[in-house]
C-alpha cells in the first residue's frame, strides 16, 4: 500500500495540529493507556470475589458467571460495534465508551448484591467491547509497527495491574470494595479529557448504520493466518480467564495463602510476565514467537498444575511465570501474524474478530470450570482438567506453527 493511500495521524505534521491538540506520540500513549485501564478495570474485581462471596453467600459457579457474563457482553459489543470506528472515526466511539466505563466504576463501588455486580459487569463489558477494537486500530493508524506491539502488551499489562492493584488495596487499605473503583474512575475521566484533545485518525465515511449489523468475518487476505493463530489465542485467553475467575480460590485452597493478595499476585505474575515478554521479544519473527509461546505455555502450565499435588506455592508461581511468557509471546505472535495483513479500513473489524475469539476463550471455559467445581466440589481436580485442555491447545498451536515452518522451508 502506498504512502498516499494510507490514512494516519502520523501524516499530520505537528505544525498543522490545532492549538491544544495532542501530538501523535501523546495520542499513541493515550490510546495505549486506555487499553491498559480498561483491562485493569476488568481484572480489578478478581481479588474481591472472596469478599463478595463471604458477604453475599454465592457459590463458585456464581463467581465464574459474573466473570463470564462480562466476556459475553464484550462479545456482543464487538459483534455490533466492533467495526463502527472504521466509519465514524476512533474518537467518538472511544469518548462514549470511556465515559460509560467511568460511570460503571461507581456501579461497582456501590454494588450491594450479586444482581448489581452482574449488571455492572454487563455494562463494563459493553463499553470494553465497543472500545477495544477502536483503540487498537487507532494505535495501528498512528504507527503500524509499534501499534502491533502495543496491542499485544497493553492487554496483558492492564490485566496484571488491575489484579495486583486491587489485591494490594484489599490487603493494606480501607474500603477494599470501593477504593480501587474510585481510582479507576478518576483515570477514565482524565483519559476522556485526553480524547477530546486527540486528533482523529480516520475521517468519517458512509455506512455506519450498516456496520452495526452483527458480522463475524475476515478479509480473504488474513483468513489462513488467522486459522494458524486461533489455537494460541484460545489457549492463552482460556488460561487468563481461569486465573481471573478461580485463581484466588485455588491459591487459598491449595497453599493456604491469603487470596485477596496472593490471588491478585497470581494473575499479576501471569499477565505481568506476559507484558514483559512482549517487550523483550518484539524484534523476533511472528512465527518464532508462536513456536516459543506455545512451547513455554505447555511447559509452564504443566509445572503449575503439578505443583498443586505437592502444595508447592513456589513451583506454582514458577509455572505461572513460564505460562505468562508463553501467553505474551503467543498472543503477540498471533497479532503480528494476522493484523498487518489487513488494510487500514479493515483493521478494527479484524481486531474485533481476534478479540471475539479471545473473549470467548476467556469466558466460556471459566464458566464451565465453575460449573464443574460446583458439581464435583473439587477445585483441584477442575484445575488439573482445565490445565490439560490448555496444554492440548498449546500442543496443537505448536504443531501448526512447526508444520507451516517446515512447509515454507521445503
Amino acid at each position: 500500500m502506498s504512502h498516499a493511500t494510507t490514512c494516519s495521524v502520523s501524516q499530520i505534521p505537528s505544525s498543522q495540529l490545532k492549538l491544544g491538540q495532542l501530538s501523535q506520540t501523546a495520542s499513541f500513549y493515550l490510546l495505549a493507556s486506555i487499553t491498559v485501564s480498561f483491562l485493569a478495570s476488568s481484572s480489578a474485581p478478581t481479588p474481591l470475589y472472596h469478599i463478595y462471596q463471604a458477604e453475599w453467600g454465592f457459590s463458585p459457579i456464581a463467581i465464574t458467571f459474573v466473570f463470564g457474563i462480562y466476556a459475553v457482553a464484550v462479545l456482543g459489543a464487538l459483534l455490533v460495534a466492533g467495526r463502527l470506528s472504521d466509519y465514524v472515526g476512533r474518537r467518538p466511539v472511544l469518548i462514549v465508551a470511556v465515559a460509560v466505563q467511568a460511570a460503571t466504576m461507581f456501579l461497582f463501588a456501590f454494588a450491594d448484591g450479586l444482581s448489581s455486580l452482574v449488571a455492572a459487569r454487563v455494562i463494563q463489558g459493553l463499553a470494553t467491547g465497543a472500545a477495544i477494537a477502536a483503540v487498537g486500530a487507532g494505535m495501528l493508524d498512528i504507527d503500524k509497527a509499534r501499534g502491533a506491539v502495543a496491542n499485544s502488551v497493553a492487554p496483558a499489562s492492564g490485566t496484571a495491574i488491575g489484579g495486583v492493584l486491587a489485591g494490594l488495596m484489599v490487603h493494606y487499605l480501607p474500603a477494599p470494595t470501593h477504593l480501587v473503583y474510585f481510582v479507576l474512575a478518576a483515570i477514565f475521566v482524565a483519559q476522556m479529557v485526553g480524547l477530546v484533545l486527540m486528533p482523529e485518525s480516520v475521517p468519517p465515511r458512509a455506512g455506519a448504520l450498516a456496520s452495526l449489523r452483527p458480522q463475524f468475518g475476515l478479509p480473504a487476505a488474513v483468513r489462513q493466518s488467522f486459522l494458524l493463530a486461533a489455537p494460541v489465542l484460545i489457549a492463552v485467553w482460556a488460561l487468563a480467564g481461569f486465573y481471573a475467575s478461580l485463581g484466588p480460590s485455588l491459591v487459598r485452597s491449595s497453599f493456604g495463602l491469603d487470596s485477596s493478595l496472593l490471588g491478585g499476585i497470581a494473575l499479576f505474575v501471569l499477565a505481568g510476565v506476559a507484558g514483559a515478554s512482549v517487550l523483550l521479544t518484539q524484534r523476533l519473527e511472528p512465527r518464532t514467537l508462536m513456536i516459543y509461546g506455545a512451547t513455554v505455555l505447555l511447559g509452564g502450565v504443566a509445572i503449575a498444575v503439578n505443583s498443586l499435588s505437592y502444595h508447592s506455592a513456589a513451583a506454582f508461581f514458577l509455572g505461572t511465570a513460564l505460562a505468562g511468557s508463553g501467553f505474551g509471546t503467543g498472543f503477540q505472535g498471533a497479532i503480528r501474524t494476522v493484523v498487518p495483513l489487513a488494510a487500514p479500513r479493515e483493521r478494527a473489524g479484524v481486531l474485533s474478530v481476534i478479540f471475539v475469539v479471545s473473549y470467548l476463550a476467556m469466558g466460556v471455559p471459566a464458566v464451565i470450570a465453575g460449573y464443574f467445581v460446583a458439581r464435583q466440589g473439587d477445585l483441584l481436580l477442575t484445575a488439573r482438567e482445565f490445565g490439560a485442555v490448555v496444554m492440548v491447545l498449546a500442543a496443537l498451536a505448536l504443531v501448526g506453527a512447526l508444520r507451516r515452518t517446515f512447509t515454507q522451508l521445503g
